[in-house]
């Protein structure tokens, strides 16, 4: 990693090497132990929890998380948890502006993050598990620690770190959510109840995202929409001998071969409607250019990909290109089609020859950052269920979608304070990138607050792996872009 680079700063922005300072200690002296509790508990989604109100694991995380806030004792910090009646809860704090009126234009910084976790998932190493964390050469492994439990953690201490150095700072507040896993589907509610107290927003800081590597500060340019639900297949209502049958009841498997053959051309994985497609905008993609001349190979290289001996070499699995710029596009502007779940199916051991009644997929379906998920969901169903092969009963049930997010321009000031903090901290310029991911708020309050500057970054670089086995948290780096962020909130006008 290279050496940071100091400079002189104005003064009324942080000493740099203090802030990295102070937010290293307090990483070190309860961070990492907040973190390492929190990963123990397995507060899953509502998606994939639905006692998750009876098994208090989201309230716990909470209680938790607002407890260590109010022990750090931020000046002029208050904090509540809300609950809007069978609703996930959210905490919510608002730190006053010590900069004086006549200085700046009173706007109000919104840091976000969210505490709920996806599922277990196998393959972990048979030393690591999602809710036994263990720390190891700088990484905290477990479940959501990376995604993104230490995100109010990390932004309590840029907080700190300001406060430590009496720099003036603009308001500041704080919306950490339990249902983002689960498409945020509580949280328009809790932003409706709350707009009245969040101010004129210009700033936004969500620490959700990822990182094209652990060499300098990522800013996230655009995230996917998500059009999810589950797909299903009724041919018997119950299952029969295949040799009885076969041939003459059709597999409900070939059935939802056909079926998605309409919306994806499996041998490209092309998503077929035109109207899933958007044109990449011309200055993200002078981005990905850019960013695919500082990752190279390692774009496609950091996944796991399978491999076998094959005439005394080893012989690794392909992705589905190999030029850089092409696979950013691939997973940041490109409808994708995932099966994430099956339903139906006997395991292995106990799959006996028998014609199974029925076939149900989980599909996650990523759009391009600039397709309406809405629209996406109600073409995707009539698409998979009208004029069903043989009159089988074919269902698509979905929650609805997530529309996804292109940023807005920068502006000169948010631009030199990014290009600042990751000088101070990484001696390295800032990298642009998009993500494949989804994250439904960043959305919603670019409608609510279309002038309002996005930084959206995260520390989910490369094998980090979230959602997936041996999911990490790159703690060096987890340091530094809490150090950035305080630089970015001084920086602000």
């Amino acid at each position: 990693m290279n050496a940071p680079i100091h400079k002189e700063l104005p003064a009324h922005l942080l000493n740099a090497e203090k802030a990295l300072r102070d937010v290293t200690q307090s990483w070190d002296a309860s961070i990492l132990k907040e973190l390492t509790q929190y990963i123990e508990i397995p507060a899953k989604s509502p998606s994939f929890d639905s006692n998750w109100e009876a098994n208090g694991y989201l309230d716990t995380v909470l209680r938790q998380t607002a407890e260590w806030i109010e022990a750090q004792k931020v000046a002029g910090l208050r904090l509540e948890i809300l609950r809007l009646p069978g609703r996930t809860p959210v905490l919510f704090f608002d730190i006053p502006a010590t900069r004086a009126a006549s200085e700046g234009s009173g706007q109000t910084v919104l840091m976000y993050g969210h505490l709920d976790k996806q599922p277990e998932f196998s393959g972990w190493r048979n030393d690591l598990g999602p809710w036994t964390p263990k720390y190891e050469n700088g990484k905290l492994y477990g479940r959501g620690g990376a995604d993104d439990g230490y995100a109010a953690y990390a932004s309590i201490a840029a907080v700190q770190a300001l406060k430590n150095q009496n720099t003036p700072h603009p308001r500041i507040v704080g919306l950490i959510e339990t249902c983002e896993e689960s498409g945020s589907y509580d949280l328009l509610p809790y932003i409706d109840s709350l707009r009245p107290r969040l101010g004129d927003v210009g700033l936004v800081i969500c620490l959700d995202s990822g990182a094209g590597n652990y060499d300098q500060l990522w800013l996230t340019t655009s995230l996917r929409g998500m059009a999810s639900g589950t797909l299903k297949v009724e041919i018997l209502t119950e299952g029969i001998h295949s040799g009885d049958a076969s041939g003459l009841v059709p597999s409900s498997f070939r059935i939802m071969r056909q079926v998605l053959d309409r919306l994806e051309d499996s041998k490209s994985g092309r998503l077929l409607p035109a109207s899933f497609h958007c044109e990449v905008p011309a200055d993200r993609l002078a981005q990905a250019k850019a960013t695919a001349s500082i990752l190279g190979e390692e774009i496609y290289k950091r996944f796991p990909w399978a491999h076998y001996d094959c005439g005394g070499s080893t012989t690794f699995a392909l992705p589905t290109t190999t030029d850089p710029l092409q696979a950013l596009l691939n997973r940041t502007w490109t409808p994708t089609l995932s099966v994430t779940g099956a339903e139906g199916f006997p395991t292995l051991e106990n799959a006996g020859n028998v014609l199974r009644p029925y076939t149900a997929f989980k599909l996650s379906l990523r759009l391009p950052p600039l397709v309406d998920a809405a629209q996406a969901v109600a073409e995707m169903k009539a698409l998979l269920e009208d004029n069903a092969p043989y009159q089988a009963r074919v269902t698509f049930e979905s929650k609805g979608g997530a529309t996804g997010w292109n940023a807005p321009s920068s502006t000169p000031w948010f631009e030199n304070a990014l290009q600042s903090a990751s000088q101070s901290h990484f001696g390295a310029s800032v990298g642009y990138i998009g993500q494949g991911g989804t994250i439904p708020l960043m959305n919603m309050l670019s409608q609510g607050f279309p002038t309002a500057q996005m930084m959206v970054c995260g520390v989910l670089g490369p094998k980090s792996n979230a959602h997936g086995p041996n999911e990490f948290l790159h703690v060096p780096y987890a340091k530094k872009l809490t150090a950035s962020v305080a630089e970015v909130m001084a920086s602000m006008p």
